[in-house]
């Protein structure tokens, strides 16, 4: 559940929904957002599984959110949200509950049970004011390893490289930094959990980490080479970690997915169909890959759009009413749902919820949260 953005892409100015807190340590929506669900279905109590939970980069809280009817969005809205820092960006929740929040000042652990948050552990990296926006320094990407022993944060430094600091869950202290390329954007783990991964969106490279030794080697990923710099868009944004044989997988465009092999630093390049400029990835239980394509930034490229890739290559794309940002797929990957919070303008504060099975069923606009970018199921 590893939770990036071109340069022009990550951020931009902050939302201004307002909320307040109340008695409960919960922040209740304000007026302009979506009526709760009726009453007598309300969820009330402890929080029911299959709910979403975003990242509102726009706000200074995440959002519970019902799904609807069977997760189709049909009849959904938000439940509560809890304020967990500045410009949170992505998250990642544990087998016990607690979910982990980056944001601009430390990393959130919250109780998605209870719906409280339990406190903030500060970065030891040194990131300069807490800011919001797409420059901001602070917590991006996140991922938890396998046995729940620790989570992995992608710290930016904004004009210089970023670092991954390790958390241990049980005592919610940083126990080290690694350091690592610019802007880690997304950070995913291995499967047997010896390394970590972090994509460095500025840099064209991709960090691996050992997760013992916190030993480090960078891997370039640029398969439209490096020209352009920091003014480039063909950067990586968010990877995926194929479990079969640990490969890291990186769309860029929707014209190009590099296969990273991290035993050797090769990479290889399939081919993809969207065209268009891509943010978040995710793998479904059968190992289809799913990727968000955020709209044009060339003349020629195509509109928003869902990437869905089966395992042999075969593509179908899913047309997204304007820009969004991440994804993530329900455990039987029937259904993806997909952020709206996108970091530049045209973003809106909602997920887009797409039927897999069926593509007859248009995608279905779910109100939830404040510019929402990380997302995950509980």
């Amino acid at each position: 559940m590893a939770l990036t953005a071109a340069v022009a892409l990550a951020g931009c100015t902050s939302g201004t929904t307002e909320a307040a807190p109340d008695a409960t340590g919960t922040t209740a929506l304000n007026t302009t957002a979506p009526a709760a669900p009726d009453p007598s279905s309300t969820p009330t109590g402890r929080t029911p599984q299959g709910t979403l939970l975003v990242a509102d980069f726009g706000g200074d809280t995440v959002t519970f959110v019902d799904p609807g009817r069977d997760g189709s969005g049909e009849g959904g809205a938000p439940i509560a949200s809890v304020e967990v820092g500045t410009a949170p960006y992505g998250l990642v929740v544990g087998e016990d509950g607690r979910a982990w929040v980056a944001t601009a000042e430390g990393v959130a652990v919250v109780d998605t049970q209870r719906r409280t948050r339990l406190g903030t552990i500060p970065y030891e990296t040194e990131t300069g004011p807490v800011t919001t926006g797409e420059y901001r320094g602070g917590g991006m990407g996140i991922a938890l390893a396998p046995d729940g022993r620790h989570v992995y944060v992608g710290v930016n430094v904004p004009d210089g490289n970023g670092t991954v600091e390790v958390i241990d869950t049980a005592t919610r202290e940083v126990t080290g930094v690694a350091d690592v390329g610019r802007r880690p954007f997304d950070v995913d783990v291995s499967p047997d959990g010896r390394e970590v991964y972090a994509t460095d969106h500025d840099s064209f490279d991709v960090t691996a980490v050992d997760a013992d030794t916190l030993r480090t080697r960078r891997m370039e990923v640029a398969p439209y080479g490096t020209e352009g710099g920091l003014g480039s868009w063909l950067k990586p944004h968010y990877a995926v970690v194929r479990p079969e044989d640990g490969k890291l997988l990186l769309p860029f465009e929707g014209e190009r997915l590099a296969v990273l092999d991290p035993r050797t630093g090769e990479v290889a390049i399939e081919r993809m169909t969207a065209n268009t400029h891509q943010h978040g990835a995710t793998l479904a239980p059968d190992g289809t890959l799913l990727v968000v394509g955020t709209g044009p930034i060339g003349a020629d490229d195509e509109a928003p759009s869902l990437t869905v890739r089966t395992p042999d290559g075969e593509e179908r794309t899913v047309p997204l009413d304007g820009p969004h940002e991440d994804v993530a797929v329900s455990a039987d990957g029937r259904t993806a749902y997909v952020t709206g919070g996108f970091t530049r303008d045209g973003y809106w504060n909602g997920i887009t919820v797409v039927d897999l099975d069926d593509e007859k069923n248009e995608p279905v606009r779910l109100e939830a949260g404040n510019r929402p970018l990380g997302i995950a199921i509980l």
